[in-house]
């Protein structure tokens, strides 16, 4: 079987994104009241998809994408805790209705309804919905919601430990994962991404984060951002600094395979264990089309997978064994299906 850990619903009806737009009109002008989320049937959710990441997952070979709402429109940089709230449970409402429209293709996982420097208590209660009533497997947290000026506190600070709790009860993972950029000096997909993992991933090395939760479980994807590039930079970084090297980590820090060229996919399987790669593709995401040098789609990830040398017992760990480890509650939704 072939999990993606990593997809995003890119493709929403227009009448969604008409939504947003009236949303952030109605916070420009208090006189516009606040939009309801529109109607949208099932067909047109089927549609949506049809031609889109379902058809490009069966076509490619995979059997099942972990959703989520689009990531770069979550919008945590816009302050209002209401607005916030309204916003991620109707996207994650709609995710949702894929994942039971189309439940041996997509499981959820969802959009927490976060603002800088807010209360997390509405992205706990909102996790806990998610996971109890729509069945999601996991979370999309991200660790900078001003959008690339980074106040908030890191990931090892005791604001974020509500979540934690929450996550360690559920046992869901989260992927590390910002939205958009509202910063000029940091393009969202090409630097502030990337950015957001390589410093997320710096940010536990520094810190004893599980030591307080040996059970809690971080996807960073893109490949890491540079952390396998530079492995030995953290190594030699932990050493100088009195902490435990950047391998002891590995217990609850895994990496996603939404790395686009063969060279890369090379390095990232040669400097991690089998052990912390999961397949993903972030397809309909970041990076569309094809390579023009091998003709290759850009997130076609599976095909620099086929070519990267892995063994057998390698590619079942990356391809499926290693999401159904992080991902319990999707391991038991399959199990319960005879998968």
């Amino acid at each position: 079987m072939i999990i993606d850990c990593h997809g995003h619903y890119t493709t929403e009806p227009a009448a969604f994104t008409d939504y947003r737009k009236a949303q952030l009109a109605a916070l420009e002008d208090p006189a516009l009241p606040a939009p309801e989320p529109p109607e949208i049937s099932d067909d047109q959710l089927r549609d949506s998809v049809a031609g889109n990441q379902l058809r490009i997952l069966r076509e490619r070979g995979g059997d099942l994408m972990v959703l989520s709402p689009r990531a770069s429109a979550m919008g945590h940089h816009v302050p209002d805790p209401a607005v916030a709230q309204a916003w991620a449970s109707a996207s994650n409402d709609l995710v949702g209705r894929l994942t039971g429209l189309y439940p041996e293709h997509f499981a959820g996982v969802c959009q927490l309804p976060q603002t800088p420097d807010g209360s997390l208590e509405g992205a706990v209660a909102e996790l806990r919905r998610c996971v109890e009533t729509l069945d999601f497997v996991g979370c999309n947290l991200n660790p900078d919601p001003s959008g690339g000026f980074w106040t908030s506190p890191p990931l090892t600070d005791d604001y974020w430990f509500p979540l934690y709790e929450a996550m360690v009860d559920l046992d869901v993972p989260a992927m590390v994962h910002v939205s958009g950029s509202c910063n000029p000096n940091f393009h969202a997909l090409g630097a502030h991404y990337l950015n957001a993992d390589t410093s997320a991933f710096m940010q536990f090395l520094e810190g004893d984060l599980f030591t307080r939760f040996p059970s809690l479980r971080f996807v960073i994807p893109h490949g890491g951002g540079a952390v396998p590039y530079h492995w030995g930079r953290y190594r030699g970084l932990a050493e100088r600094m009195g902490r435990p090297a950047p391998a002891t980590l590995l217990d609850n820090v895994f990496f996603d395979t939404c790395v686009y060229h063969q060279p890369g996919i090379d390095l990232l399987t040669r400097v991690l264990p089998a052990d912390n790669v999961l397949f993903a593709s972030e397809m309909l995401g970041a990076v569309r089309g094809a390579d023009p040098e091998t003709g290759i789609a850009w997130d076609d990830t599976k095909q620099y997978l086929d070519a990267a040398g892995l063994g057998e017992a390698e590619r079942n760990k990356v391809f499926e064994g290693n999401a159904r480890r992080v991902y319990p509650r999707l391991d038991a939704q399959l199990t319960a299906a005879g998968r």
